[in-house]
């Protein structure tokens, strides 16, 4: 880790213990430089860090100052469940989402992905380049199902630095991690079976479970405190549950992260029941403090989770590069691969592989955190700027995703609709729970930079929000 983010965490973790309190001002850069013994460069890194976390303020020749809670952004409410019985899919408006996402004439404010200009692009190019010319037959022949030995080697590497010891041949390289949430559940569930989501959950996985035939039961995913792990336990306990699929990192849409000791209630109570845990790890490596939250997996002593993740918020959407982290199922996982795709383009694997072999992707990776952080407050001032009173909106601490309460009188699907009038990018509520619930609630996405058009669709978006609340 980098000197400016050892610094900023101990920083971070002096604000949080009131060490530093609210309105107190924080140490001078010289001060903080001769008090830690580093260069002023390194603490002038470390208060820009904590103020893109809205942690700290910069005041006009003054200094630094602790920042006080701002006012009025009370947390998003909690979900209320419809029914906490299994029951399959029931949300008709999962069928045509994919008409918002193929849009090519809207004002992306609905994409959960970083803009590419964040991205390493010219990098993987080159590492492209480099592949054909050193293996072209590998490149453009035919891989195995389980994917290649280099890029399985260099993902079990990242695991490590995450504190999981992975062994290469348990990983299976797939198209996404989407396919490999869907290879795991087909291989441990069949038509029928019970699985355990959270809500609100991506949209995605409701559809991966809808077309598998599969029955659904919720437990609720708070903003700010992540997955509810009483209501998990007593799930688990009245229902026969055949799997979970879980989001505990910056669950998408409400950004939530779940404690260590929650992660660990987690994997410890679907073990003791015989349920499968396929945990979505997509956004593990988009921390805004650089501090990167434990997967499930580094809980798990009996082989009952298969971590599955992706290079697509990271590296390079387009690659279409992920993987399944299959443990005991790894067989099972690699049967279903070659019995659907057969194999994942090798030319991708081969580029991201060589990438990782050549360049520092945690350079890369904490430029994006920056990015995103700033992002999340430029995004979440703006709506809270434009917006009606009684808005709430999250305040996630990693990902790409902003999740609104709008305020009362204002629905999701009606806003979406308004806002698609105006050529503005948005996901109502409703699609992110099996029964349609959430309706006053609206996602965003934060990943694309900062502009004008941004900050004028945000401005658009809230005043048809006024306009419908008046209606």
């Amino acid at each position: 880790m980098p000197l400016y983010e050892n610094l900023a965490t101990r920083l971070r973790g002096q604000i949080r213990r009131g060490v530093l309190r609210p309105g107190e001002r924080m140490p001078s850069l010289r001060g903080l430089g001769r008090q830690e013994r580093v260069s002023v460069a390194t603490a002038v890194e470390a208060y820009l860090q904590l103020e893109r976390e809205g942690l700290v303020e910069a005041r006009e020749r003054s200094g630094y100052y602790v920042r006080a809670p701002t006012a009025p952004v009370p947390a998003t409410r909690a979900i209320r469940l419809q029914s906490r019985v299994p029951q399959t899919l029931r949300n008709p408006a999962l069928l045509g989402v994919l008409d918002v996402l193929l849009r090519e004439d809207l004002l992306p404010l609905h994409v959960a992905t970083p803009a590419l200009e964040l991205l390493p692009s010219a990098a993987i190019a080159s590492a492209t380049i480099r592949a054909m010319r050193r293996a072209p037959q590998s490149a453009l022949d035919y891989g195995t199902p389980q994917g290649s030995r280099e890029l399985r080697v260099q993902i079990a590497k990242r695991y490590l630095r995450a504190g999981v010891d992975i062994d290469p041949d348990e990983v299976v390289i797939t198209a996404g991690a989407m396919e490999a949430i869907s290879l795991a559940l087909r291989s441990v569930t069949r038509s029928g079976d019970v699985v355990l989501l959270e809500t609100p959950t991506y949209y995605g996985l409701l559809q991966a479970v809808a077309a598998l035939g599969l029955r659904v039961i919720e437990v609720p995913n708070h903003a700010g405190s992540g997955i509810d792990v009483a209501c998990l336990r007593t799930l688990l306990a009245r229902h026969a549950v055949r799997a979970a699929v879980l989001v505990p990192n910056f669950n998408n849409p409400v950004g939530s992260c779940s404690n260590d000791a929650d992660k660990r209630a987690i994997v410890a109570a679907c073990a003791a029941h015989g349920v499968v845990l396929i945990e979505d790890d997509l956004y593990g490596e988009l921390a805004y403090s650089g501090e990167r939250p434990a997967p499930l997996r580094r809980f798990d002593a009996g082989g009952s989770v298969i971590t599955c993740g992706s290079f697509s918020k990271t590296l390079a959407p387009g690659l279409r590069i992920g993987w399944a982290l299959g443990a005991q199922r790894t067989p099972d996982i690699v049967r279903a691969k070659c019995f659907s795709t057969i194999a994942t383009a090798m030319l991708p694997q081969l580029a991201i592989a060589d990438y990782l072999a050549r360049h520092d992707f945690d350079r890369a990776l904490r430029r994006l955190r920056r990015e995103l952080a700033t992002n999340a407050q430029r995004w979440r001032a703006a709506i809270l700027h434009h917006f009606p009173d009684g808005t709430r909106v999250s305040d996630p601490a990693g990902g790409m995703t902003l999740w609104l309460e709008l305020a009362d009188g204002i629905e999701g699907q009606a806003l979406f609709e308004a806002a698609l009038a105006r050529g503005i990018g948005s996901l109502p509520g409703h699609l992110f729970s099996t029964r349609g619930d959430c309706r006053n609630h609206l996602r965003l996405g934060c990943g694309l930079r900062w502009s004008a058009d941004i900050d004028a669709g945000l401005r658009e978006l809230g005043r048809l929000a006024t306009k419908l609340r008046g209606s």
